[in-house]
This record gives structure tokens, C-alpha cells and sequence, in this order.
């Protein structure tokens, strides 16, 4: 029996652990079983043309929220060119009702962590045995017992992608947002057994690790040991982890102050700074520590961090997310991820959707579309907003010219301004290129900001020409003779350094 196993990827330098984990534990059928990855940016039928090229009996297909709706494509497909091929369904977006993408075609679902379910099931469709029930629930495996997945990450995965990695599942806290607040507990994976698979894929030469733990910092004893796996590590690497707030004990602090620039990337999360708004989702906020926690990881470490938003959490309005939003800019310089709610099949977020007028699209994502604080124009408005914060705040290429908006103000208000007016110039908030927004960004601040032209080109000059190579844009060209002159007594400066 020939069995696939795919699924499409967000983007090509992603790769699927999932996939990897099935795959490790079909004991004797891994023989006859075959990983295939594409990326939602591939045609569906070219999918279907190359996963049929290899004539398969059993298809298994790791489903998503960004991938569902080319999921459901693709089997249908299949079914109506090979409709005795038996194709098999799981992951995230298959674990809970409702199915809001039409996924019959489909001959099997399992819900839940499949690595024990999906080999039994193999098993038996080997045999000629054909479970009655399409639905398979799969009871929560002893992470212990799993054979782990790292070895059938291939060379080309090393060399150009990610590699994803975990040392536990679940996550203790109940965000009534989140899919993983759905988890009874936290379980770990054998830790000496996990470092001894990493020491292998670093030995291949895997250098970007991505931890899709939703607590990498829940256990300060595991986390500290996976610190002290790259910290003896003397080539250069990239290490993501998602960690909690409000928990940095001194002995976690002292080892994050230790990773070298680009070394080491933290993921936030902290969707809501008001209280209220907080207990309405069932989110635990610990204002002091995580206030204490941003500073210390901006001030003192060398990490590259993203911290995150939710637009749309029951009770909050435009008001209470401009506060937020002022708070942390005032806190970190870091980057702020700006998200749109969803609502996930299973979670409990549902049960506000009587008294805040909760209204969702049913089409992947699932975004809110309006609620009782906010009209559908104000999330329309607050996506854009979102974007133009992406192309100009975290991006990077602005970061001191920016900050020309707000000063001393309130930087949603003036953003928020900023965001209108830019989407009157171009009604549109993609395709926008480097040297179009920036032509942008200078013509508000002069024009509608009314800040002196030399001010304004001194710092986007200054942001702008920190990449070296890069040609000084035309639109600020009759400013920058003093940034031309600057630069080149520095560059003299240092040649006679050098001599």
C-alpha cells in the first residue's frame, strides 16, 4: 500500500513537522510511505498532477487555517480524477466542529494528535478493514513513547528552510481565542532524548530552529537547557521561541543576555494591556512583570523581539487599542505584530457573540467583521492600518523618520491619521514600492505635518541609507548634500583610522 503524506506550506521555506511525525511512527508501513511538500502558492492541479504521479493508495493531508480552502480544491480534484484513492484528513483546522469549508470528499478525519491513530488506521485500511466512522478522535499520545521526527528533515530542508522543533505541547492558560487553550495540560517530550536530536540536525548543519511551543519558557529548568545548547555553539544561528511575559526568573535573564545579535528572536504575546478586556478573553495579565520583562529583554539583551496585538477582543474599542498600542511603543522599540481576531472552530471566544454583537466571516481566516465596539468600516480601516504599520514601523526601513508622526503625541491617533491618508494617495495597501512609500512618507510629514523639509530628509536619509549599495531616493536628493558630505568625512575619517 502506497501512502503520501503532504500538505501545503504557508511558504516554500516552511516545512511541516507534522508530516515528519506521522511519518516516524508508521513503523512498518514507512517503507511504502513518501513526504510531499508544496506551498499554497502552487496550482492546485499541478499538485494533484505530481501527487497522483506516484499512484498512491492513501493520502494523508495536513489542514490548516491558511490552507483549508486549497485543501478542499485539491481532494476534490483527486477524487474526480482517482476516486479510489483514500485520502485522510488531520490537523488543526479538522480537530473541531464546525467545518466551516466543505471537506466531504475527504473519506477519513482524524481530530486531535495523529501519529498513534493515523498508523492504525493504516494498518487497517491494509488489511482490508474499513472503519464505519469517518470521524476518528484520538486520544492524547504519552509524548514519551513517540518516536521523534528530526532525522527525516531532509538536507534540502537544512540548507533552506526551518526547521521546527518542540520539547512539549499544549499550554496551561485558557485565551479564549486560541486553539491551544483547548489543551487539558502541558506535556513534555524526553528531554535528553530531544537535545540529542538537535545535536544531530546541528551536526547536518541545521542553523535556523523555530520551537512551535506555545510556552517555551512554562518550564525555566527545559528552557535553560535548551539555552545552554545553543549558547555553546560557536558558528552563527537563529533560535525562535514564543514565550510567556510575565515569567523571566533572574537565572533565565542572565543566559538571554549572553546570545549575540541576530541570535536569538522572541515572540510575545500580549494581544490586550487592559484589564478588563483581559478577564472578558480569560487571559491572566500581570501588568508590573511584563512591563518589568519588555524592558529588561529591550535594554538589556540583544534579541530580536515581536510582541502582539488583537483588534477586535470583546469590549475593546478603537480607544482601548490605541492605548495599548501607545503603552508598548513607549515601552520597547521592538516590533508589534498588529492582528485581526478570529474566530477558530472549538474555541471558546464563541460565547460572546450574543452580547458584544459578535460578527465573524465564515471564510478562512474566520476574521471578526464587526462587534459592538467596532464597525465593519473600523476593521477595514484598522487592517489597513495594519499593513501600512508592517510597510513602515516593523519593517525596519523607517524606523527613525516614522517616529516623526507622533513625537511626544499619541502614535495610534497619528498613524491612524497617516493610514487614511495614505490609502487616499494609493487605494491600495499592496504593491507599494520601498521608494513609493517612503516618496509617501515624505510628502505627509511636509505637506500635511508641516515639518521642515531638511528635518524630515536629515532622518529618512539617515534610515533609508543604512543598507550600503543603496541609491539616495530623487525625491530627497535636494536635501541631502550635508548627508553626502557627513558621509564621506566619515568614510575619510575612518580610512585615516585605518592608516
Amino acid at each position: 500500500m502506497k501512502i503520501l503524506l503532504t500538505t501545503l506550506n504557508a511558504r516554500y521555506t516552511h516545512t511541516s513537522i507534522g508530516l515528519r511525525y506521522l511519518y516516524a511512527n508508521l513503523n512498518e508501513l514507512q517503507d511504502d510511505t513518501q513526504i510531499l511538500e508544496f506551498s499554497i502558492n502552487d496550482a492546485i492541479q499541478t499538485i494533484a498532477e505530481k501527487l497522483l504521479m506516484h499512484s498512491p493508495n492513501v493520502i494523508g493531508l495536513g489542514v490548516y487555517i491558511w490552507n483549508v480552502s486549497e485543501i478542499a480544491e485539491l481532494i476534490h480534484i483527486l477524487k474526480k480524477v482517482s476516486p479510489k484513492i483514500i485520502i485522510i484528513l488531520g490537523g488543526p483546522e479538522v480537530t473541531y466542529l464546525p467545518f466551516r469549508v466543505n471537506l466531504d470528499d475527504a473519506d477519513y478525519i482524524i481530530q486531535g494528535e495523529g501519529e498513534v491513530s493515523f498508523y492504525d488506521l493504516c494498518k487497517d485500511l491494509k488489511n482490508a478493514v474499513f472503519p464505519t466512522e469517518k470521524i476518528i478522535t484520538m486520544t492524547t499520545p504519552n509524548l514519551k513513547e513517540l518516536v521523534l521526527p528530526y532525522e527525516f528533515y531532509t538536507d534540502e530542508d537544512i540548507q533552506n528552510r526551518y526547521i521546527y522543533v518542540e520539547i512539549s505541547r499544549g499550554c496551561p492558560f485558557e485565551c479564549e481565542f486560541c486553539l491551544s487553550s483547548m489543551d487539558e495540560k502541558v506535556l513534555a517530550f524526553h528531554l535528553e532524548n530531544v537535545l540529542d536530536e538537535f545535536e544531530k540536525l546541528w551536526q547536518r548543519g541545521a542553523r535556523n530552529f523555530k520551537f512551535v511551543d506555545r510556552t517555551f519558557n512554562l518550564n525555566i529548568r527545559s528552557a535553560k537547557r535548551i539555552l545552554d545548547f545553543f549558547l555553546e555553539k560557536e558558528e552563527s544561528y537563529f533560535a525562535h521561541f514564543e514565550v510567556i511575559p510575565d515569567h523571566f526568573p533572574d537565572s533565565l535573564k542572565e543566559k538571554m543576555k549572553l546570545f549575540p545579535h541576530g541570535a536569538l528572536q522572541l515572540e510575545i504575546g500580549i494581544q490586550t494591556l487592559n484589564l478588563k478586556v483581559a478577564k472578558n478573553i480569560s487571559r491572566i495579565l500581570k501588568l508590573d512583570k511584563i512591563k518589568e520583562n519588555i524592558t529588561f529583554l529591550e535594554n538589556e539583551t540583544e534579541a530580536h523581539i515581536h510582541l502582539d496585538l488583537i483588534v477586535g477582543l470583546p469590549g475593546e474599542g478603537l480607544e482601548i487599542f490605541g492605548k495599548n498600542l501607545d503603552a508598548l511603543v513607549k515601552l520597547s522599540s521592538c516590533e508589534i505584530q498588529i492582528g485581526i481576531l478570529k474566530k477558530l472552530s472549538g474555541t471558546h471566544i464563541k460565547r460572546h457573540d450574543i452580547d458584544y454583537e459578535m460578527v465573524y466571516s465564515d471564510i478562512p481566516p474566520y476574521d471578526i467583521l464587526k462587534n459592538k465596539d467596532l464597525s465593519f468600516d473600523d476593521i477595514q480601516m484598522m487592517k489597513r492600518f495594519a499593513r501600512f504599520w508592517d510597510l513602515t514601523y516593523n519593517s525596519g526601513n523607517f524606523k527613525k523618520s516614522i517616529q516623526l508622526l507622533w513625537k511626544e503625541q499619541s502614535v495610534y491617533k497619528n498613524f491612524h491619521a497617516f493610514g487614511i491618508w495614505i490609502y487616499e494617495q494609493t487605494n491600495s495597501t499592496w504593491k507599494i514600492s520601498l521608494q513609493r512609500l517612503g516618496e509617501l512618507l515624505f510628502n505627509y510629514l511636509c505637506e500635511v505635518k508641516k515639518i521642515n523639509e531638511q528635518v524630515v530628509a536629515d532622518s529618512m536619509l539617515e534610515d533609508m541609507m543604512k543598507l550600503k549599495g543603496r541609491a539616495i531616493p530623487s525625491y530627497l536628493k535636494p536635501w541631502s548634500k550635508s548627508f553626502v558630505q557627513n558621509s564621506k568625512q566619515g568614510t575619510s575619517g575612518f580610512n585615516k583610522r585605518q592608516n
